[in-house]
């Protein structure tokens, strides 16, 4: 490392810092303090250090006589423009689809379906883990908050008829539900860092399933255990059900909403399966990645469900087109924090702070996932916002990544699965989702530190852990 180099890094401490304050202190909209601190990265560069334009790749542009041409304060904002607009190109339409498939899950009253069956399957005894096989099925495609609305009446109706304790059932709950939404695509955090990393999209849902489950196993069971004899929480009472429903309304097969959940999951594994055992020009391996495409695979599982949770269910093609207008607007400004996020990344790369910052972990001797893990847990812990986190660490862990080559797709797949498990640790009073739990749970802001703020943080902590230890082990695949 080089004087340069020190001085990039304080730019960027700089930055960051500034975005904490932008949204934790003064409030500001998440996406303008992405800008603003963009901002205070180019800028300085620009201002104070004189650095060189950078190409796609990070190499150091130069003029025809051989020197290297400066970077520009309108560079600045053509980094971040590009950067903006790279980052919407491989996660807007991943994102969306998603959401337009929970949403007809929740619509088509599928979650009760999928809840109904399973309470059979698993037994009064064994409760704990249908709770938790329903979160991981409808937390796969939908958001955190949203399936802890789905679920919700189920857990409490669960509580109340098996007489078990309120938090037993709430926390293998709100565990799955976390990790899902923080390791697995096509939830925005995975999806940005797939793409930043230029990571197989199967493998790291074949991490994040076996990374993931224990993760969940042990922030939800395992620490159930230990806090329903230390913490007292009353589950609030049940919502009254609706006397009458229309009569052309009628709810999906379990076999249907189960398929119609899991298709763009198994489609893209397909592709995976595919890369890994066909040679390449192969048509069926071709074909396969084809379909296995997660915008793809998405889009079919959408048109699928628009039939199986829609139409079929007694919704006319006017109300299916409403749900799924109704929930891209709520995720609107999600979409635009994402690509806030990646220009932000952009212009840390263009000048020069990301690979000053990728020495700076050389240097330190920190693996790639632990670098990354730390870098997502602290701006986690700062902003309270996962998406910022992981976006940010997904961006500083490219050049890092570069430096080496010698990585394979799998150990990829498993540092995403770490930055994602890092961006849920430690929530607490400046996460929204802190509030959402509290409200949704009818606890006190006590009660919801000593459940959630901890179950967030093993989580964090045994994610990282189980990252870990499978990256040393499929460091020769």
């Amino acid at each position: 490392m080089n004087p340069q180099d020190w001085k990039l890094i304080l730019l960027a401490l700089i930055a960051i810092t500034a975005l904490i304050v932008l949204i934790t202190k003064a409030k500001v909209n998440a996406f303008l303090s992405l800008l603003m601190a963009s901002l205070v990265v180019g800028l300085g560069a620009v201002l104070l250090l004189d650095v060189p334009i950078r190409d796609t790749t990070g190499k150091v542009l130069t003029s025809p006589d051989g020197k290297a041409s400066a970077y520009t304060v309108l560079g600045v904002m053509k980094s971040f423009g590009d950067g903006l607009g790279a980052t919407l190109a491989g996660t807007a339409g991943v994102i969306a689809l998603g959401t337009m498939l929970g949403k007809l899950l929740a619509e088509s009253g599928g979650a009760e379906v999928l809840a109904s069956r399973m309470a059979r399957i698993f037994g009064p005894h064994r409760i704990q883990w249908c709770i938790m096989a329903l979160a991981l099925a409808i937390g796969l495609t939908t958001w955190f908050a949203v399936g802890l609305v789905l679920l919700l009446p189920i857990l409490l109706t669960l509580t109340h008829e098996t007489r078990q304790p309120f938090l037993r059932l709430a926390l293998p709950l709100l565990a799955c539900l976390s990790v899902m939404h923080g390791v697995m695509p096509p939830h925005p955090g995975p999806v940005v860092a797939v793409e930043a990393l230029k990571a197989n999209m199967g493998l790291v849902l074949f991490w994040g399933f076996v990374i993931g489950i224990p993760t969940a196993a042990v922030a939800g069971p395992i620490y159930a255990k230990f806090v329903v004899g230390r913490v007292q929480a009353n589950p609030p009472a049940i919502p009254k059900k609706a006397t009458s429903t229309d009569p052309r309304f009628r709810l999906p097969g379990f076999g249907v909403t189960l398929f119609s959940i899991l298709s763009p999951v198994i489609l893209m594994l397909l592709a995976t399966v595919a890369e890994l055992l066909l040679p390449k020009g192969h048509s069926l391996r071709e074909a396969a990645q084809f379909i296995g495409h997660p915008t793809l695979a998405l889009l079919l599982a959408v048109l699928m469900a628009s039939v199986t949770l829609g139409t079929r269910c007694g919704y006319t093609r006017s109300e299916v087109l409403k749900f799924t207008e109704q929930c891209i607007g709520a995720v609107g400004l999600t979409i635009l924090v994402i690509g806030g996020g990646g220009g932000f990344a952009r212009v840390l790369r263009d000048s020069g702070v990301a690979e000053a910052i990728g020495r700076a972990g050389d240097a330190a001797h920190l693996s790639p996932l632990l670098y990354g893990w730390l870098v997502s847990a602290f701006i986690r812990v700062a902003t309270g916002s996962a998406t910022v986190a992981i976006t940010t660490a997904s961006g500083l862990l490219v050049p890092v990544l570069a430096a080496h080559p010698e990585m394979n797709p799998h150990q990829v797949a498993l540092i995403i699965c770490a930055v994602g498990c890092g961006s849920l640790f430690l929530s607490h009073l400046n996460d929204a989702g802190f509030w959402i739990v509290k409200d949704s749970l009818g606890l006190t802001v006590g009660q919801t530190l000593k459940t959630w703020t901890v179950c967030e943080t093993i989580v964090g902590i045994a994610g990282m852990l189980f990252s870990l230890a499978a990256f040393h082990l499929v460091a020769r695949l």
